[in-house]
């Protein structure tokens, strides 16, 4: 009998890691920089939903965590960062995250990693192709000189990982809306690409299925015009009998 919500990793494992040798095979081939490949990891038996939501946020420190139920699918996640967030005054926020070490139970390994993560030529790069494409998506919706980098590569945990974060902001242009921005930012450099559409075209090529609402975002919407949109990583989804992560 299976036992109740066990992953099973090893569904699809191999057309994942092909997947993933393709994906770096066009990043030689000069077609794009960068391309983040996603697989899905059926879970067996019923998963209790609300109860993982309560386990999880203790668990864990995300930037947002959201249990819902939209269009036939539910979904309990833990989002580690923030797409694009507008307050009532203009202001836009986006928040990339890339690079990633572990976060363990002994401070001395993870102040080690830490600092493995902040001199690592790899992350470093990555990261900052992230940060360059959030700056370039942000100038055409907001005024001209007011897009910022107000933090750079600083450490941010996530329960068991810790990530180099950045955030760059700006002020709407007048006569624009959070829509904008929105459309602007979305979907989320560090779960798709560099260029987007060329990732785009290769993730759909290569994954072989929708994404759903995964590598979307869930929303906060507030009368003065305010909003709040979470990256959807680290989820769980069910629809009818199927949950997977």
């Amino acid at each position: 009998h299976e036992r109740p919500g066990v992953p099973d990793p090893e569904e699809g494992h191999a057309r994942y890691l092909a997947a993933v040798a393709s994906g770096i095979a066009a990043i030689h081939a000069g077609e794009l920089r960068k391309v983040v490949l996603s697989r899905r990891v059926p879970v067996a038996g019923e998963v209790d939903l609300p109860a993982t939501f309560v386990r999880g946020r203790r668990a864990n420190t995300p930037a947002r965590s959201y249990l819902l139920g939209l269009g036939g699918v539910e979904a309990v996640g833990f989002s580690p960062e923030i797409v694009v967030a507008v307050d009532a005054r203009g202001t836009v926020r986006t928040q990339p995250l890339a690079g990633t070490r572990a976060l363990v139970a002994d401070p001395v390994e993870s102040r080690r990693l830490r600092e493995e993560l902040l001199s690592d030529a790899k992350e470093i790069h990555e990261h900052a192709v992230s940060v360059k494409l959030a700056v370039e998506e942000m100038a055409p919706v907001c005024r001209p000189g007011s897009v910022r980098v107000e933090e750079f590569m600083v450490v941010e945990e996530r329960g068991t990982v810790q990530h180099l974060a950045s955030r760059v902001a700006g002020e709407l242009v007048e006569g624009l809306t959070s829509w904008d921005a929105l459309a602007a930012l979305f979907p989320a450099v560090t779960a798709s690409g560099v260029p987007k559409r060329a990732a785009f075209d290769l993730i759909r090529r290569l994954e072989g299925h929708d994404r759903g609402l995964y590598a979307g975002a869930v929303l906060r919407i507030d009368p003065d015009g305010a909003l709040d949109a979470a990256l959807v990583l680290r989820t769980l989804f069910r629809r009818g009998d199927a949950t997977w992560l």
